[in-house]
């Protein structure tokens, strides 16, 4: 199985959103989950400039963009790839 690609914007406006409790994802993943997810910061995803996209802050789950994003939207967009993949 691949692994789920989680990418943190870390840019300023999201940072400040919240990204920097985002980045505390790897602690609250089952052990199990973290060996199939690569978390990383990104610094920044070019998302804030288009409405479309929603508000920061902004995570990218393998090609999924998360707008507004907490610990639990991630979380469930990283189960539900795993659970298509499974």
């Amino acid at each position: 199985m691949k692994k789920v690609n989680v990418s943190i914007c870390t840019g300023t406006t999201c940072y400040l959103m919240g990204a920097a409790h985002l980045l505390a994802l790897d602690e609250v993943l089952d052990p199990y989950v973290r060996e199939l997810v690569e978390v990383s910061g990104a610094h920044c995803l070019g998302l804030c400039n288009d409405e479309a996209h929603g508000r920061a802050p902004f995570v990218m789950v393998d090609d999924r963009v998360i707008s507004d994003a907490n610990l639990t939207k991630v979380l469930d967009a990283v189960r539900d790839i795993l659970e298509v993949e499974a």
